[in-house]
């Protein structure tokens, strides 16, 4: 059979209804740290495979890549790295298999296909009161919605935000014109915060059952990228975003679920630690026992809600900072040497952690490549910053966040919400410093660490729209975030040749990393350990950190229901 390259999803779907113990011989190895000059040719795959597993070419029945990734730590000598899914003829693979056994570097390929926890459910109790119904149409929210419609539960979505499109131009409103939609903006409405970033589709979660996967496939049916599938660090973009929403809102209304924009959580109604409906702020009442919580980390009204409600809820550590910004070509420079602008390398990353001499840890978050900095406020006379990047990654400056960690037991009043209120004190800072008018306050990296207040732009022009106001950042930030930024910029500098150069941009202020707020729920049942029936999940309740893990988490907590749903039905 001659060798073909074949997509590792045709190969899984050709071969996963064979049960294990039934099959005379497995079809699949993967084989991993195949490494190969960053110009190598088309061919050199092949190639090096047959090399290392020694094999005849008639042996090699087809490859596919399923992560790809590069190795930039030589300066100018950089290697692609590839993990492969192969498949041999059965005497070949039996060989391979002996002859690396215990290695580690090539080994069955595991089955990631999808396995629903029940099949579809129908007729199940009381059906139109037992809808599930979904607070937040965010990652966390549509892949959980997602789920439970492709298991026929139906569910029901409430968002407080409008749809992607809509909500786009009002986010555009803020940037563009300075007007705040309070309810439709940045952080709030279909696509979560995420929607406005670089679609960083990447995590560091442990994730044995391949969720994902799950997430990453349905995005490609969505209309993402293919290459997310297995490139190392995927990411996507706000305009793609945008198409994949409403494809995947299309697909959540033809199993049946429901999604409501505009409409916003009053209060649950709890009797006897048990969820039994909600109150949406139209007066109209829900009745269910089964709620996804999956609000977002910017829904501070919603906490404050909740907590009156009876909800168990904890603060939790998170990071203050500024955004910082550089010429793209300085990062690609540093990172790819003479390899900058290479194609297959795209524009150059970091990740960087400083450890202060006074304990605390500063380092770089949700790095934009070709990026811009964004307004991101959702509170009238509040100003905070985030970062964006399109798929191109082709705008002139990198920024990254450089933030601090703040922690409940040494930096503000243990009170579940107070790191919201140190939130506030921050924005609203920052708001009066920008000249109360959505302008961010900026400075020069060279003033910050000299300790003055920059009077002019240098050669670096700040991205962030709709302006900025030269000051003096030092007066933002409390005085511990101060010194350990300032410790940490020339720490970063030995990593990355001109990220402490004088021009370089400091923008503030950045405020919403992750939810400062955790809402606890039990290891096994995904229940909050107060009340029954609701799931806390994602970011706004403390268990993810980005688009991806928000997904799985949706995923999990999808499961956890439906599994409820099945044992009430029995």
């Amino acid at each position: 059979m001659p060798w073909q390259a074949i997509s590792l999803d045709t190969i899984l779907n050709r071969h996963a209804h064979r049960p294990i113990q039934q099959a005379v011989h497995i079809i699949m190895l993967r084989i991993t740290n195949i490494k190969l000059p960053l110009d190598h040719s088309s061919s050199a795959i092949k190639e090096e495979v047959i090399r290392v597993l020694q094999l005849q070419e008639s042996e090699l029945i087809g490859l596919s890549v399923f992560k790809r990734s590069h190795d930039a730590r030589k300066g100018n000598l950089i290697f692609l790295i590839y993990s492969l899914d192969i498949e041999l003829t059965a005497e070949a693979e039996a060989r391979c298999l002996a002859q690396f056994a215990g290695k580690g570097s090539v080994k069955p390929s595991p089955d990631m296909q999808y396995k629903f926890v029940t099949e579809k459910l129908t007729n199940f109790p009381q059906a139109e009161q037992q809808r599930p119904v979904i607070i937040g149409f965010g990652p966390c929210g549509i892949l959980a919605a997602l789920l439970l419609a492709q298991m026929g539960l139906k569910p029901i979505v409430i968002e407080r935000g409008q749809d992607v499109r809509q909500r786009t131009k009002d986010t555009w409103g803020l940037w563009r014109d300075r007007q705040l939609n309070e309810e439709s903006n940045v952080q709030y409405g279909e696509g979560g915060a995420g929607t406005f970033s670089d679609g960083k589709l990447y995590t560091q979660i442990k994730d044995p059952k391949f969720y994902g996967r799950k997430v990453l496939t349905e995005f490609v049916k969505a209309g993402a990228p293919e290459e997310i599938l297995y490139v190392s660090k995927p990411h996507i973009g706000t305009f793609k975003l945008v198409k994949m929403m409403e494809n995947i809102r299309a697909e959540i209304i033809a199993l049946g679920g429901e999604i409501r924009f505009g409409e916003k959580l009053e209060h649950l109604n709890i009797v006897d630690q048990q969820v039994e409906g909600l109150t949406l702020s139209s007066g109209e009442v829900i009745k269910t026992q089964h709620v996804i919580l999956a609000i977002g980390h910017s829904a501070r009204d919603t906490f404050q809600t909740l907590l009156e409600d009876g909800v168990y809820i904890e603060a939790k550590p998170f990071s203050i900072g500024l955004r910082i910004e550089h010429p793209q070509s300085v990062i690609d420079k540093a990172r790819f040497g003479e390899h900058a602008g290479n194609e297959i390398l795209g524009a150059a990353d970091y990740k960087l952690v400083h450890h202060c001499k006074d304990g605390r840890s500063v380092y770089s978050f949700c790095m934009c490549p070709g990026g811009t900095v964004v307004a991101a406020a959702s509170e009238p006379g509040k100003l905070v910053i985030n970062g964006m990047s399109e798929y191109s990654r082709n705008e002139r400056n990198a920024n990254s966040a450089i933030v601090v960690d703040v922690n409940p037991e040494t930096d503000y009043p243990q009170h579940p919400l107070a790191g919201i209120d140190l939130q506030r004190q921050l924005e609203e800072k920052a708001y009066a410093m920008g000249g109360s008018n959505y302008n961010a306050p900026m400075q020069l990296v060279g003033d910050f660490l000299a300790g003055k207040a920059s009077e002019k732009i240098g050669s670096v022009t700040p991205s962030y729209k709709p302006g900025v106001t030269l000051s003096d950042l030092s007066q933002l930030l409390p005085a511990f975030a101060v010194r350990a930024i300032r410790e940490a910029i020339p720490a970063f500098e030995r990593q990355i040749k001109g990220f402490s150069m004088y021009d370089a941009v400091l923008t503030g202020v950045e405020t919403r990393t992750s939810s400062p707020i955790c809402i606890k729920r039990d290891k096994i049942s995904f229940n909050s350990i107060s009340t029954k029936g609701l799931y806390p999940a994602g970011e706004g309740a403390g268990y993810a950190g980005g688009i991806l893990s928000a997904g799985v988490d949706g995923i999990k907590v999808a499961e956890a229901l439906a599994m409820d749903l099945l044992a009430a039905r029995q």
